[in-house]
């Protein structure tokens, strides 16, 4: 008996979570670049959560917020591949958290991107990462990650 292989996008939706179309760029760059089988996505942030962690902001928000941000990167993927099954793997996050200076949990809150990752690929998702605090992210959002995938040839 075959067993039916669950593509990245049921495996969202069995989530409860949507791709939204592709957030607009607000500067002179483009959203991703495709360099061989890798994929360099610029950063994505959200426009649910603005604020500093350990301020304004919950560790669980930031999570929450991260999780966002990565179904932000998902569809830049989506756009490009038209299906998620062409990953091949998740190579690395650049996960940016705005905080302040005293906050330290920010591989807690960039795990909200990390998990998202390994639900919807599986050992596929598992990646190289930085969790980084910045004294600033642009128009206040509580967080920017940024991804490299490799894709099928």
């Amino acid at each position: 008996m075959e067993q039916k292989v669950i593509t990245p996008e049921e495996k969202l939706q069995k989530l409860g979570l949507e791709l939204s179309p592709v957030r607009s760029v607000v500067g002179n760059y483009v959203s991703h670049v495709k360099a061989g089988n890798l994929i360099f996505t610029a950063g994505q942030g959200v426009d649910q959560y603005h604020g500093k962690l350990g301020l304004d902001l919950s560790v669980e928000e930031g999570y929450q917020a991260a999780r966002i941000s990565m179904l932000n990167l998902l569809s830049v993927l989506k756009a490009e591949l038209t299906e998620l099954s062409k990953v091949k793997r998740v190579v690395k996050l650049l996960g940016m958290v705005n905080c302040t200076e005293d906050f330290i949990h920010q591989p807690k809150v960039i795990n909200g991107a990390s998990d998202l990752l390994v639900e919807v690929f599986g050992e596929k998702g598992r990646h190289a990462r930085s969790a980084v605090g910045m004294a600033q992210l642009p128009g206040g959002t509580a967080i920017e990650i940024e991804m490299v995938v490799e894709i099928e040839d």
